[in-house]
C-alpha cells in the first residue's frame, strides 16, 4: 500500500472512530423540546404569562400541547416558579415534560385564568383538537368551532374538512366553514353557506342568516335562500317544541299517575276522599332526602346508590303511615264523607307542620345520582334528560307491579271483591277491615314512590303534595274510579295537555281550562273513561 493510500485509510478510520466512540456533550433537559418555551412561560403562573403560554403552546402543533391545555382547562395543572409545571395523573403530580414526580418542597398553585384567557384557551383547544389523530378529540373541536368559528382558524378548518373521513365530524366542520362563508365575497359561496346552515335547523344560526334576508344583501338569490333557510329553521324548531311538550308532559303524567294510582285504589275501594294523600308524596320525597344524607355521611363511596335504597324505604314509611291513618282515624268515619274529608284535611296540615318542625320551612335539595345526570340530545333544543326518562320507566314499572298485585295475588282478589260488592265479600268470609287497612297502605306506599320520583325533578318542601292532590283527583274522576287503565290514560293525558296549554294561556288558566273540560266530559260520561263493573255498582 502506498503512503498516499495509507494516509487516506487512516484518515477515514479516525473519522469513523470519532463518530462512534465520541462522548456527546451534555444538552440541558428540554432544551430541544418544542413545548419547553411555552411551558417555561406557563410556569410563571401570572394571568399575562398564562395567555402568552397558551398562544405559544397552540402554535407548536404538537399533540402533547393538547394534553397540557386540556389539563389546564380542567383545573388539573399546577405550577411552581422554581420546580416547573405539573399535571395531575393517577400516580400524582407529574412534570408535563419529564414525567418526574413533584418534589416534596414544591409549592404548587393553580395558574391564574381570567375570562379572556379562558376564551383564548377554548379557542386554542378547538384548533388543536381538529388536527388531533383521535376521532373523539376532533369531534369535540369541530363542535366547538361550529358553535363559534374563529376567523383566524379558517385555513386550518378548510384543511381539516378536506382530509376528514368521519361523516359526523365532516358535518360539524362544514357548519363551521359555512358560517365563515357568510361573509365571502362570492354570492355563490354565501348562498351555499346559507342553504347548509338552514338545512341544519339549528336555532343558533338563525341570527347569522337573518341579515342576509334583507336589503343589506345585494344578491337576490342569496336573499331568497336566506328566507327559505329561516322558514326551515322555524319549522324544525316548532316541531322540537312540540316534541319537548310531549316529553315533559309524559314526565309530569308519570308523577300524576304515581300519585293518582294509590288514590284510585283507596277511593275506589272505600269511597274515602283522602285530603292527606298529597302528603304521602311529601313524606316519600323527604325519606329520599334523609337516605341521601345518610349515604353522604356514612357511605360516601356508595352515594350513587342512595336512590335504590330510598325506593323501598319510602314505600315502607308511607305505607305504614297510611295503615296508621286508616286504623286510627278513617275506620271510625266510614259512611260520613264530609267528616272524613275534614279529618284528612286536618291530618294533612298536621303532617306539613310536623315536617316543618323537623326539617325546617326551607326547601331541601335532593341531588340526582351520577347515572341519572345528563341527557340524550336528539335534536337542537331537545334533550331527553336521563332523570325524566327514568321516571317515566319507573312509573310504568310501578303500574305493572300494581296490576300484577291486583290481578295475580290473593290480596288483589280480595281488594277487587270488596270494591265490587262489599256485603257479599264479607258474607264470603273476607275480612273487609283488614283489606281496607292493607289497601290504604298500598295506595299510600305508591304515593310515596311518587315522592321519590318527584324529588329527582324539583326541590323538596313541606307543602310539596298540595300542588298534586287536586290534579290526582281529576285523574281519578276522568279515568274512572278504581280503574288502573283509566288512571294510566288520565294521568298521561292530563300531563301532556297541561304542557301544551301552559305556553299558550299560562299555568293557572291552563288548569282552569282542563277542569272545565273534565266537568263537561263527566256530564256526558259520569263514570269516567273506564267504568267500574260489579253488581253493587250496577245496582
Amino acid at each position: 500500500m502506498t503512503a498516499a493510500r495509507w494516509l487516506v485509510f487512516m484518515s477515514v478510520l479516525w473519522a469513523w472512530s470519532s463518530l462512534v466512540f465520541a462522548t456527546p456533550s451534555p444538552v440541558p433537559a428540554g432544551a430541544a423540546d418544542p413545548l419547553a418555551p411555552g411551558i417555561a412561560v406557563l410556569g410563571l403562573g401570572s394571568a399575562g404569562d398564562v395567555r402568552d403560554a397558551i398562544e405559544a403552546l397552540a402554535a407548536t402543533d404538537d399533540p402533547r400541547a393538547l394534553t397540557v391545555l386540556d389539563a389546564l382547562s380542567r383545573g388539573q395543572l399546577q405550577v411552581d416558579h422554581a420546580a416547573g409545571v405539573y399535571r395531575h395523573t393517577a400516580e400524582g403530580w407529574r412534570h408535563v415534560l419529564t414525567g418526574q414526580p413533584a418534589p416534596e418542597e414544591a409549592s404548587l398553585s393553580a395558574p391564574i385564568l381570567t375570562n379572556s384567557s379562558r376564551r383564548q384557551l377554548a379557542n386554542a383547544l378547538a384548533q388543536l383538537q381538529i388536527t388531533s389523530p383521535d376521532a373523539g378529540q376532533r369531534l369535540a373541536g369541530a363542535i366547538t368551532m361550529a358553535e363559534k368559528p374563529i376567523a383566524d382558524a379558517e385555513p386550518a378548518l378548510r384543511e381539516a374538512l378536506d382530509r376528514e373521513q368521519n361523516p359526523d365530524i365532516q358535518q360539524w366542520l362544514a357548519l363551521a366553514v359555512a358560517q365563515l362563508d357568510l361573509e365571502n365575497a362570492d354570492p355563490a359561496k354565501r348562498r351555499e353557506a346559507v342553504q347548509l346552515l338552514g338545512e341544519s335547523g339549528r336555532l343558533a344560526y338563525r341570527a347569522r342568516i337573518e341579515p342576509l334576508s334583507g336589503e343589506a344583501e345585494a344578491d337576490a338569490t342569496v336573499r331568497q335562500e336566506a328566507v327559505r333557510a329561516l322558514n326551515r329553521i322555524d319549522r324544525q324548531q316548532w316541531m322540537v317544541r312540540q316534541a319537548a311538550n310531549v316529553f315533559y308532559g309524559l314526565s309530569l303524567g308519570s308523577i300524576l299517575m304515581l300519585s293518582a294510582l294509590g288514590l284510585a285504589i283507596t277511593f275506589g275501594l272505600m269511597g274515602v276522599i283522602n285530603m292527606a294523600h298529597g302528603e304521602m308524596l311529601m313524606l316519600g320525597a323527604y325519606t329520599t332526602y334523609v337516605v341521601q344524607r345518610l349515604f353522604q355521611s356514612h357511605a360516601p363511596a356508595w352515594q350513587d346508590a342512595y336512590l335504590l335504597m330510598a325506593i323501598p324505604l319510602a314505600f315502607a314509611v308511607t305505607a305504614l303511615v297510611g295503615i296508621a291513618l286508616e286504623r286510627l282515624v278513617i275506620r271510625h268515619l266510614y259512611g260520613r264523607p264530609l267528616e272524613t274529608l275534614l279529618a284528612t284535611w286536618g291530618i294533612s296540615l298536621a303532617l306539613i307542620q310536623a315536617v316543618r318542625l323537623v326539617f325546617g320551612a326551607q326547601n331541601v335539595s335532593v341531588a340526582n345520582p351520577s347515572w341519572l345526570a345528563g341527557g340524550w340530545a336528539v335534536a337542537d333544543g331537545l334533550v331527553l334528560t336521563y332523570n325524566r326518562l327514568a321516571i317515566i320507566a319507573f312509573a310504568l314499572l310501578v303500574l305493572l307491579m300494581a296490576y300484577l298485585l291486583l290481578q295475580r295475588t290473593a290480596l288483589g282478589l280480595n281488594v277487587r271483591a270488596v270494591s265490587q260488592n262489599r256485603p257479599m265479600a264479607a258474607a264470603m268470609g273476607i275480612n273487609t277491615a283488614s283489606v281496607d287497612a292493607w289497601t290504604f297502605g298500598l295506595g299510600s306506599g305508591i304515593a310515596g314512590l311518587g315522592g321519590v320520583a318527584l324529588s329527582q325533578l324539583d326541590n323538596v318542601a313541606p307543602d310539596l303534595g298540595q300542588g298534586y292532590i287536586v290534579d290526582s283527583f281529576m285523574v281519578v274522576v276522568l279515568g274512572g274510579v278504581g280503574q288502573l287503565a283509566g288512571t294510566f290514560v288520565g294521568a298521561f293525558g292530563l300531563g301532556v295537555l297541561n304542557k301544551f296549554l301552559e305556553p299558550q294561556i299560562g299555568a293557572v288558566m291552563g288548569k282552569v281550562l282542563v277542569l272545565v273540560l273534565i266537568i263537561l266530559f263527566i256530564q256526558r260520561r259520569p263514570q269516567g273513561l273506564f267504568a267500574m263493573r260489579g253488581r253493587a255498582v250496577e245496582a
